[in-house]
């Protein structure tokens, strides 16, 4: 990790949406750092109290500490409809006075295309301040018109007033590159999880998932395929389950009980997917609903098989939390982590995404060798995780830094 003196302490300056489960441990993390004095800058109080979400259908409170041990502030939002899903839901006009107030030396930006966001990079008032970005944005989805390229066009220009981008793969790289940044302005800077709460968690997660697939009615020694998220039309869940139907009129080993598929989460595609499975709901298609952060390691270890079939997924984060399960995955081919976390008969499998054939050969593949297989890909999905940790993103922002250093001392 890149040394600093007392005297090159910076302070750094983070604007995000609202607290996040993934990202409020990794600003703790950077906030014990030596050379770094951090302040975050929420703009909506998402996650931060109990919020009833309509993907969900119910109710969330989060169940891990996602605001201690660093700085932080809430701006307030003035927006009618307040949201990270469309560019009016951040809307706080005294940010830009926020930050200027507590004079950053650098200020960090989640995302960029907000309003909120648009006054941080358009002000002169914080003209003299190096702007770095972290996204997760890609082009493995390529939609088609004259729209698509005129939004590539407006990045080129906004683009311009970053001094560093930091890239937390490689089809996030490319997405930058194809916007017209150098290649000396991008750092990497992985995506990552609280690998620690998650391997820490992993012995008590294996007897609670034992406990909890009785629970659910799943036999003994049954290979466990997992979904877990919304059941939204985004996340394809549909494609998983008739991929399913098809695996389980192909692989029939002698001696060993079926492969079962388990459903996590809720939302709009609960309904349809349980009357699609019929008379397998209980026998080869299981529900379970919602389960909270600190569940989630038991969700994993109850699982062989993670299976992510979105049509469009930045990163898919739920990956790096089962790898870290020692579970391999499935995911489809618009899934940003793909190109990093998933080496084929590695780790798991990527499949062409909306090709329910193809994922249906997928998953067939993935378990014609057992339970022992999957148990030997989930060892190296593990060993995976090293490098896409809270301490391998800090010692990728810490360079990014240092290039900018002379902006930063003549600021």
């Amino acid at each position: 990790m890149t040394k600093t003196s007392p005297l090159s302490r910076r302070r750094i300056a983070i604007v995000i949406s609202h607290p996040i489960q993934y990202y409020g441990p990794w600003f703790a993390h950077l906030a014990t750092q030596p050379g770094i004095e951090l302040k975050v800058f929420y703009l909506w109080d998402s996650g931060a109290e109990a919020r009833f979400d309509p993907e969900f259908g119910h109710t969330i409170a989060w169940d891990i500490p996602l605001l201690e041990g660093y700085d932080h502030v809430f701006i307030p939002n003035r927006s009618r409809r307040p949201g990270s899903d469309h560019f009016r839901g951040l809307d706080n006009p005294g940010l830009v006075p926020a930050l200027e107030a507590w004079r950053p030396d650098a200020i960090l930006l989640f995302g960029f295309a907000y309003l909120s966001h648009l006054r941080v990079i358009l002000s002169r008032r914080l003209s003299r301040i190096p702007l770095l970005l972290r996204g997760d944005s890609h082009n493995l989805v390529r939609p088609s018109g004259w729209g698509p390229t005129l939004k590539r066009w407006l990045r080129v220009l906004l683009f311009r007033r970053f001094s560093a981008f930091l890239a937390v793969g490689r089809a996030n790289a490319d997405y930058y590159r194809s916007c017209g940044v150098p290649e000396a302005r991008i750092q990497r800077v992985p995506h990552c999880v609280d690998n620690q709460r998650f391997q820490l968690a992993a012995p008590a997660a294996e007897a609670e998932a034992t406990a909890w697939k009785l629970q659910l009615g799943i036999p003994q020694g049954a290979p466990v395929i997992l979904f877990a998220g919304k059941l939204e039309d985004q996340k394809r869940p549909m494609d998983l389950l008739e991929a399913f139907l098809r695996v389980q009129e192909r692989v029939v080993v002698a001696g060993r009980p079926g492969p079962v598929l388990l459903f996590v989460g809720s939302g709009a595609w609960h309904e349809r997917l349980q009357a699609r499975s019929g008379d397998r709901v209980g026998q080869s298609v299981f529900f379970a609903p919602f389960q909270n952060q600190t569940r989630m390691p038991m969700v994993y270890a109850a699982c062989d098989l993670l299976v992510l079939p979105s049509e469009s997924e930045t990163w898919g984060l739920a990956v790096n939390e089962a790898m870290n399960l020692a579970t391999p995955v499935i995911v489809s081919s618009h899934v940003g982590c793909g190109p990093d976390l998933v080496q084929s008969g590695v780790t798991g499998w990527i499949f062409r995404a909306g090709d329910v054939e193809e994922l249906a050969q997928t998953l067939a593949g993935a378990l014609v060798g057992g339970k022992e297989q999957l148990s030997a890909l989930g060892l190296n999905a593990l060993h995976r995780m090293a490098e896409y940790s809270y301490e391998s993103a800090t010692r990728g922002l810490l360079p990014a830094l240092d290039r900018i250093s002379p902006e930063i001392r003549s600021s």
